[in-house]
């Protein structure tokens, strides 16, 4: 098989931009042929300019070279990870006029939120996920506290909505878990297009022995990451582990202040991923007090691959991700007091501990591995492709042109 995987890189590099290399390379191993088309967020000139709200909305550019790039290389399938903003929905018109069926996964909220996390100050926000337009995103300035950000996102947004762009060019959706599917559902989603796969880890990193008397934390340092319940847990409530915390992002300075104020914290900074692993193999257990709707948590089942236990926010995927009392424990979102308590329970169980990094490993050789992921991702693929064949021919279907575009997001903005 050939496939033609799509995505755009973000400035900060996260598990979207791992899952897309990993699956690349589990399907290379299985002998396809993977011909990729990537974007990077460095190259975007200006955010706010109206060149770049209506490239959002419709690159044409991207879709000129994506049509090139598909006959050239004549995909049986296009597998898209993530478009915002420089490959835009353009790809999909692209996959429709060259007569190619659609996978998207669905990483994160985009399509439902222009924030794409659907959280707010300090709180879930649901409230672009049913309406017509993304207004509210735009007042409250919701994408990167830019109000012209904001607007690219809602334009892009609001405008393939009404023309019907997620409904109509799109064969197959992958949600990450049930809970996402669920969400997507909630937002107007065909059901029957939304599938569910999970991410997966390979090579297989391994088991730790878990010799080191402290907690870890990995991923982004943002809000909704509830990094400031976690060094609360710390500096309040003084849990008897450690802390570390493997990461960058918009509350470092908050995190490097708490470090210098606690010396059980240590921010370590974002590691290189061997040293990262070594530090996880030999936690206590991985912390993740999300406050967000998490669709899924790829950290999670690098930490069960090395049987390291998981204490998170009994919220989004992660409720169901994490079993309480076998491969973790679940706290209350927004509560320090409770995710100290747990911390403590944990290192005062050494008997409970031991059982949970078994658990953990055995949870990710059944759910998590490649040959699992691989074993789904063609069975994705094959039904897609037999479903697009069955559906009515969209050779009618017309890129929108520069005009078209400007129109459209004129439009979108009296919509809102």
């Amino acid at each position: 098989m050939i496939v033609l995987s799509v995505h755009n890189f973000y400035r900060q590099p996260g598990g979207e931009d791992e899952v897309f290399r990993q699956e690349a390379q589990l399907l290379e191993k299985n002998g396809h042929q993977v011909v990729r088309y990537e974007a990077h967020n460095d190259d975007i000139p200006n955010r706010g300019s109206i060149a770049m709200l209506a490239q959002t909305v419709f690159n044409q550019r991207a879709y000129h070279r994506l049509r090139a790039l598909l006959r050239s290389s004549k995909p049986d399938i296009v597998h898209v990870h993530n478009t915002f903003p420089l490959v835009s929905p353009a790809v999909y018109y692209a996959a429709v006029a060259e007569g190619i069926p659609v996978v998207q996964t669905l990483h994160n909220y985009r399509l439902l939120c222009p924030s794409a996390v659907l959280y707010r100050n300090n709180s879930v926000c649901e409230k672009c996920t049913h309406a017509r337009s993304s207004w509210p995103a735009i007042q409250h300035a919701c994408y990167r506290q830019s109000r012209p950000a904001s607007a690219a996102a809602a334009a892009m947004l609001t405008v393939h909505r009404m023309a019907g762009t997620f409904r109509k060019h799109v064969t197959t959706y992958i949600a990450l878990s049930e809970f996402a599917r669920g969400k997507f559902i909630q937002g107007g989603f065909p059901p029957e297009k939304v599938v569910v796969k999970p991410n997966f880890i390979e090579p297989d990193p391994g088991r730790g022995p878990g010799l080191g008397n402290y907690c870890i934390f990995v991923g982004r340092l943002v809000p909704e990451k509830g990094i400031l319940t976690m060094l609360d847990a710390w500096t309040r409530f003084s849990p008897p582990l450690d802390l570390e915390i493997a990461g960058d992002g918009d509350l470092a300075n908050e995190v490097a202040a708490a470090a210098e104020r606690c010396p059980r914290i240590r921010w370590l900074g974002r590691l290189p991923k061997a040293q990262l692993y070594d530090r996880m193999k030999n936690a206590t257990a991985l912390l993740l007090p999300s406050l967000w709707y998490e669709p899924f948590g790829l950290v999670v089942v690098e930490a069960f691959a090395m049987g390291l236990p998981v204490i998170a926010s009994r919220i989004g995927a992660l409720a169901a991700l994490v079993e309480h009392g076998r491969t973790g424990f679940h706290v209350e979102p927004q509560n320090p007091s409770d995710l100290a308590a747990q911390v403590s329970q944990l290192h005062a169980n050494s008997r409970v501990s031991r059982a949970m990094r078994i658990e953990a490993r055995r949870e990710f050789e059944r759910w998590y591995t490649g040959d699992r992921n691989y074993s789904l991702l063609m069975d994705i693929y094959l039904a897609t492709i037999e479903r697009y064949k069955s559906l009515p021919a969209q050779s009618g279907v017309v890129a929108p042109q520069a005009e078209e575009i400007k129109t459209l997001v004129q439009i979108a903005g009296k919509s809102s």
